[in-house]
């Protein structure tokens, strides 16, 4: 028998299930941000250090990439942590249904697309000219004149992709938690 009131009922927005968070799981967040920012920013030299360098300076654009990124590579990757509810963001990270079979668990779309991401936030925000796939593919002068424009239009396609994955993975754990 289907019970009508529950499939009326709209699952929580993806801003409900963060305030829903425990505060392990919220310093989580914050520490794998601040690993996302470190990851992307300090090879491209957009957070500047003794070890990378860039002879393009960094676009102004390329400051707020980071950090949005970053936020959102954050959360994504604390809604992977069990919550201290007893509920769990993911099957790797509690208690496998029984059902499941090993294919479901190799199957998770939001975190393959917010790795792809990730990746495209770092070229979006790399240096044109040090990039060596792009050196090799386009050459200097190409990585100037092809390249380069395009670099904002990745970021805008990173920002996208990570913040669709992080509210189909918010919603989805909300929807359907696992049990320890």
């Amino acid at each position: 028998m289907i019970d009508s009131e529950r499939l009326s009922v709209a699952p929580p927005s993806a801003w409900a299930v963060l305030r829903s968070w425990p505060r392990r799981t919220a310093w989580f967040a914050v520490a794998a941000s601040l690993g996302v920012a470190l990851l992307i920013g300090l090879p491209t030299d957009v957070i500047p250090n003794p070890v990378f360098g860039r002879p393009v300076p960094v676009t102004w654009w390329s400051y707020p990439t980071l950090a949005i990124s970053a936020v959102l590579g954050g959360v994504l990757a604390a809604s992977y942590l069990a919550s201290s509810t007893g509920s769990a963001a993911d099957p790797r990270s509690g208690t496998v249904p029984d059902d499941a079979s090993p294919t479901d668990l190799e199957h998770d779309t939001p975190t393959r697309v917010g790795g792809a991401a990730g990746l495209l936030s770092f070229f979006a925000v790399g240096c044109p000219v040090c990039n060596k796939l792009v050196i090799i593919a386009v050459g200097a002068t190409g990585a100037r004149q092809w390249f380069e424009p395009v670099q904002p239009l990745l970021a805008i396609a990173s920002v996208g992709l990570l913040a669709w994955a992080v509210r189909v993975r918010l919603r989805s754990a909300a929807a359907c938690p696992v049990t320890r």
